[in-house]
């Protein structure tokens, strides 16, 4: 019974049999029906211009993203628990040819237009410091939080204050979208760029980089192919996306996991470290209590000295979080 990572899941049913429907003579790289469809379905999505490009990787999405906002001697304004600082092992740094990240505090890894404001007043001795020119958020944060539209609001107008870029890692969008109940248009706010993310939520190898700012598209297709994700076969890539937009399969999946999240949190109770908002919880246990849990069958990362990690996904087995949920009742 594991709960390491969504990225665990098994691929949804409906995407092997995408992909197997794309598996028929067509144009090479993106130039196939499927990929050159995708711009209209993520623009009719968010009810504004798009450009939709897929990718492999979220690091890739997130820094391709990035890219298109970023010099080599600027910098990204960013949560100091971020992805893209944690866990990307200096992804921005190569794909933005040196940038440097400048990291910025908030509670549950969300960041606010004051953290970034305390980030920006310190930049002030011209050509000898790093500039901003882009800001990243997480969309759930790193904790599992989501950002409600007045704070998505508050940094967009300080991002346009300062001509700052606006880019959102929404590696689990999906369950953000499901926790708050709101349409994609409202949890991205005013972001320029979004890594829409698909593979913790029941795909297989396809990430979607949505362009706001569809100028920067032919910028982004080269730079694509430069950091070698320009597949040649790329409507397998395109077919996941499809398979997952169609009749909101990506928001079903989102569901399925953040309830299984809610079983397990209702019965951690005041064990919870943060507020249970979608499929990420973090509970503290003990090193003996993080054995006895172990010894029951249940799988999961250590945190830190203090708490533990437990993500759900689409097709965990409720019985499972019950379990979980008994076990964690029980120490």
């Amino acid at each position: 019974m594991q709960f390491l990572s969504d990225n665990a899941a098994p691929v949804h049913p409906k995407l092997w049999e995408a992909m197997r429907a794309a598996d028929a003579p067509d144009t090479p790289y993106d130039t196939d029906a499927l990929s050159r469809e995708l711009d209209a379905r993520f623009s009719a999505m968010f009810g504004r211009e798009c450009a939709a490009l897929w990718v492999a990787t979220g690091t890739a999405a997130n820094c391709l993203a990035l890219a298109t906002m970023v010099d080599p001697h600027g910098g990204v304004v960013c949560h100091e628990e971020a992805h893209i600082e944690m866990d990307e092992c200096g992804a921005p740094g190569f794909y933005l040819h040196g940038a440097k990240l400048l990291l910025a505090s908030g509670a549950g890894a969300k960041l606010t237009a004051g953290s970034i404001t305390e980030v920006l007043s310190g930049i002030t001795r011209g050509v000898h410091q790093v500039p901003a020119q882009a800001v990243s958020i997480t969309q759930a944060s790193e904790y599992g939080l989501c950002y409600a539209p007045d704070e998505l609001a508050a940094i967009g107008a300080l991002a346009k204050e300062h001509g700052l870029g606006l880019h959102m890692d929404g590696a689990r969008f999906g369950n953000a979208c499901a926790f708050l109940d709101m349409s994609p248009a409202e949890v991205a706010g005013p972001v320029d760029a979004l890594s829409f993310g698909f593979v913790k939520n029941g795909g297989m190898g396809a990430e979607a980089m949505i362009l706001f700012d569809t100028e920067k598209a032919d910028m982004i297709r080269f730079r694509r192919k430069r950091a070698g994700h320009l597949q040649s076969k790329g409507r397998f890539l395109a077919a996941q996306i499809h398979a997952m937009l169609d009749d909101d399969l990506w928001l079903e999946n989102a569901r399925a996991a953040n309830e299984a999240a809610a079983i397990i949190a209702q019965a951690a109770g005041e064990r919870l470290v943060y507020p249970a908002q979608i499929n990420e919880l973090f509970v503290t246990m003990s090193a003996e209590e993080r054995a006895a849990v172990r010894a029951q069958g249940f799988s999961f990362y250590d945190w830190d000295d203090t708490c533990v990690r437990l993500v759900t996904h689409w097709a965990t087995d409720h019985d499972h979080a019950r379990a979980l949920g008994k076990a964690i009742a029980s120490l």
